[in-house]
């Protein structure tokens, strides 16, 4: 339930975590300073639950005793606090700790959480954090020692997922915890966040009594039309002004300070200058509000005054558990019936509906709100999280995961918090509903220098679009695009399959609707004989019914309605797209109404999109007086049914599951090549090979050669004919410089080739750079493909694989996937190449090992895992040999970055 890391310097200065509440809390590491607050905790604990830790009737604490407590150095002795409170008034209310047992991996863990605020869950979130420090300091065992009628801690461990071992005597329970095995654990915490995350958001849409501070008199001010939008929606709670400059506002009783309202407050908006927004907020905190939002501007998005202030802002939520939506945000809505808060100062008055909004700029959400309005496209929540200093995407998404209202959700994003986390929580919600996205910012995040191909062709917005599609998450490019795909998916059902059948009144568009399907991934397929006799029946002989189905200009409504009928009744189609372009010889609102009746009397489950083209001022009326929601051109109409066929695709495939290589020994490895004393950044080209082989992945036969006869004789004993390489840790492109020589036949062509290999490199002015050649011999008849991993600065370690050789940057076939992959990855991975028929067999050529080639892409990315220090890592090429061979790597890179503090 971690929410998010801060650091100064080089240490953990603060995590903040959710509790089941839905509050936040802060962790941080216990400092030496600590000491009077652990003493004022010890004795606030009660005689029981000192009892309960010490397991004896303790009474007094030593100041050794709190020097040894908060002198702690790790990993011989560690511990997190939980802290409420700013800085002097800053009090402990819990600490979990542990004790490196000698001479072993296994600690001993020790727990305390002071008496009235037991049953939150801060004992598990101090148990998961504990953890992840530990095995950032290679502790793989816990061990406790819990008293039998301390039944709240034996519950921490029991309900933790981690795999335990738990044995009974004398009236207290031993356990030893399997910190490394976190499988079940992992699926534990991710459910015990979602409720955490999801009761936050909870309280700040369903709130019964608001606080607005900052209302004003004035309807054109930031609170004054917030404060009216309250009372025109019918607001189903109690709200309150709160402004010390009047009393009243729109008449109603105003307040001159929160804190003189007279009864309890769930939702506090703030609406005041940036300057006076701590001020107000420690008002709040003494209230007992829980739940900010701060519509104020004048933070991070204001330069560096405004950045520190909201640092300052961020560290006194945290150190009062409030959860903040803000700042610089357009406020919060929630449409339901039972609800209806419209905390925000939209003048729009946004229509009820099925989907949810998230937006990260408060003016977009304005211009969300107007468009969906425009289109009658309804709301059930929107959310703006503007700088987002803690409720966003994630919150949301997690609350909007089990909203019965909350059918699709759309999100604009500038920035991500945790992309990984975020992956997580959306790949689990897509198999449910889905997720449309428009992520702003598609620039570089940062210059990459070209170490390799892999770090040369990825980008921050490659790790966007692998995130998103591994997820299921629709992205779009433009707003438009967004709301097309929520019209389709919020009205339509999801497409069983690719097959379109295209029925229209004008000939060009649906040629246009048929080349749009073509672009965008579906198929036009003939009509069957049947379904074209079918309509031959009542249209016209000009008519043509093969698919597009053109009814010519002067098709009357009756033979829309009977031939949407034929078509739907199709077995060989899997959707309908009806375009109309409205002649003098009908009228819209008739063929309008001869749709809906065929689609009343339609009991099926295909999607009908329609699209008439002609102008919004029209079309508004066909959607009232039918009820449709027709496009107005055929391309969109096709590229909104091809984003909900592709959602249909995710939806229903397996979501995959880890892979795991039970044979491989991770411990020997982590010895011979990252033990202490091991060289770090690049690794010799025979070394790379030699780890690659340890994890399962085949290598070519490598040998080394200082010089021309020792490269002979390495020939020899390799069997003709070979390759030269050069032999360096620095040179990246070997072919550039002329590194390489190949097809050597005999042991004199090989002394000249190493000599001429020497020559060039010498020319290239990088003769310091060679330490010899290395021997391989000649691997035939493969495709040459690449395997690579780069580690982006947020999204974290990318896998990319493609067609390799020399070309890859050029070309540029490849595809990127977020790190850690599972078993169904890779398929998708490679059939996303322009490629990939080479391997299936193109044009007699024998098809490759494409099993094999996902194999070694699934223990590529097992080595990146067991092994996080690997910065970049690639094979280039992997040579994919004929079906049942296998593949082989032919030469690869790997960088080893120095170590680091572990990054707990």
């Amino acid at each position: 339930m971690a929410v998010e890391k801060r650091r100064e310097g080089g240490g953990p200065e603060s995590i903040e975590v959710i509790l089941r509440t839905g509050q936040s809390l802060k962790l941080r590491p216990i400092r030496p300073t600590d000491r009077q607050k652990l003493r004022d905790f010890f004795y606030r604990l009660s005689p029981r639950t000192r009892y309960l830790r010490f397991q004896y009737a303790k009474e007094h604490i030593t100041e050794e005793e709190l020097k040894y407590f908060t002198e702690v150095t790790p990993p011989a002795r560690y511990a997190y606090v939980a802290a409420i409170g700013e800085a002097e008034k800053e009090q402990i209310v819990a600490v979990a700790r542990w004790d490196l047992l000698p001479g072993t991996s296994n600690a001993e863990v020790a727990f305390t959480v002071e008496d009235n605020i037991q049953l939150h869950g801060i004992g598990t979130l101090l148990l998961e954090e504990l953890a992840k420090a530990a095995l950032s300091y290679g502790i793989t065992l816990f061990r406790a020692q819990v008293l039998e009628e301390n039944t709240r801690m034996l519950e921490v461990f029991d309900e933790s997922g981690f795999r335990f071992k738990k044995a009974f005597s004398e009236g207290v329970y031993h356990y030893t915890i399997d910190l490394k095995d976190q499988e079940e654990y992992s699926k534990r915490q991710a459910y015990r966040e979602h409720i955490a995350r999801s009761e936050g958001v909870r309280k700040l849409l369903n709130p019964k009594r608001v606080a607005i501070i900052g209302a004003s008199r004035s309807p054109e001010s930031v609170g004054g039309a917030l404060f009216r939008n309250m009372l025109r929606d019918g607001f189903r709670g109690v709200v309150f002004p709160v402004n010390p400059k009047t009393d009243s506002i729109a008449g109603v009783l105003s307040y001159p300070t929160v804190l003189d309202v007279p009864v309890d407050i769930d939702l506090a908006v703030v609406v005041v200058p940036a300057e006076h927004v701590p001020a107000v907020v420690d008002q709040c905190a003494q209230k007992g509000i829980g739940t900010l939002v701060v519509i104020s501007a004048g933070f991070g998005e204001s330069g560096p005054e405004g950045k520190e202030r909201e640092r300052q802002l961020r560290e006194k939520i945290l150190s009062y558990g409030i959860r903040v939506v803000g700042p610089n945000c357009l406020g919060v809505l929630n449409n339901s019936p039972d609800v209806r808060l419209n905390a925000t100062f939209s003048p729009v008055i946004a229509p009820s509906g099925n989907l949810s909004i998230g937006s990260q700029s408060g003016a977009l959400g304005l211009a969300l709100l107007d468009h969906a309005k425009s289109i009658d496209l309804g709301i059930s929540s929107f959310v703006s999280f503007g700088n987002r200093i803690d409720i966003a995407t994630d919150d949301l998404l997690e609350y909007w995961e089990d909203d019965k209202n909350t059918d699709v959700i759309v999100l604009y994003q500038e920035s991500f918090g945790s992309p990984r986390k975020f992956g997580r929580i959306a790949k689990r919600i897509s198999h449910k509903k889905p997720i449309i996205a428009v992520k702003a910012g598609r620039s570089l995040v940062g210059a990459r220098a070209a170490t390799s191909h892999t770090g040369a062709l990825a980008a921050s917005d490659v790790a966007v679009d692998a995130l998103f599609r591994q997820a299921g998450v629709i992205r779009v490019t433009t707003i438009e695009e967004m709301f097309n795909a929520a019209e389709v998916l919020t009205h339509q059902p999801l497409p069983k399959g690719p097959r379109v059948g295209i029925l229209t009144n004008a000939g060009g568009p649906g040629v246009l609707a048929a080349d749009a399907c073509e672009g965008f991934g579906l198929k036009v397929p003939p009509l069957s004989e049947e379904t074209q006799a079918r309509l031959r029946e009542f249209l016209p002989k000009a008519a043509a019914v093969a698919n597009p189905v053109d009814m010519i200009a002067t098709a009357p409504p009756e033979s829309f309605r009977r031939a949407l009928e034929v078509m739907l009744g199709d077995p060989d189609l899997d959707s309908v797209i009806l375009i109309y372009i409205p002649p003098l010889v009908t009228k819209p609102e008739d063929i309008a109404s001869s749709v809906k009746a065929a689609l009343e009397g339609y009991r099926g489950d295909k999607p009908v999109v329609t699209c008439f083209m002609m102008s919004q001022a029209t079309m508004e009326g066909i959607r009232k007086e039918a009820g449709l929601r027709p496009f107005v051109f055929p391309e969109d109409a096709v590229q909104a049914l091809s984003l909900s066929y592709t959602y249909s695709l995710y939806k229903h495939r397996a979501e995959g599951s880890p892979v795991r290589f039970p044979e491989l020994d991770t411990d020997s490895i982590r010895a011979a090549v990252f033990g202490e004393g091991a060289e770090r950044g690049w690794m010799m080209p025979e070394a790379a090979l030699d780890l690659l082989k340890q994890y399962g992945i085949k290598a070519v036969e490598t040998r080394v050669a200082m010089d021309a006869d020792a490269a002979a004789r390495a020939a020899s004993e390799l069997g003709f004919p070979v390759v030269l390489k050069v032999r360096s840790r620095r040179i990246v492109h070997k072919t550039d410089i002329g590194g390489i020589a190949v097809g050597l036949a005999t042991a004199e062509e090989v002394k000249k080739a190493f000599s001429g290999i020497q020559l060039r490199v010498e020319e290239a002015g990088m003769l310091d750079e060679m330490q010899g050649v290395i021997v391989q011999p000649m691997i035939k008849g493969g495709q040459e493909m690449i395997i690579g991993m780069s580690v982006d600065p947020l999204f974290g370690p990318l896998i990319m694989t493609g067609l390799g050789g020399v070309e890859v940057e050029l070309l540029k076939d490849v595809s990127f996937a977020i790190h850690p992959l599972n078993d169904i990855e890779p398929e998708r991975m490679l059939t996303q190449l322009k490629s990939y028929p080479l391997l299936k067999g193109y044009r007699g050529r024998p098809p490759r090992d494409i099993a094999g080639l996902k194999d070694t892409i699934l223990r590529f990315s097992a080595l990146i895992e067991d092994f996080p220090e690997l910065e970049t890592i690639e094979i280039n090429p992997l040579m994919v040999l004929g079906e049942g061979k296998g593949s082989v790597a032919v030469d690869a890179r790997v960088y080893i970055r120095a170590p680091e503090s572990p990054a707990f």
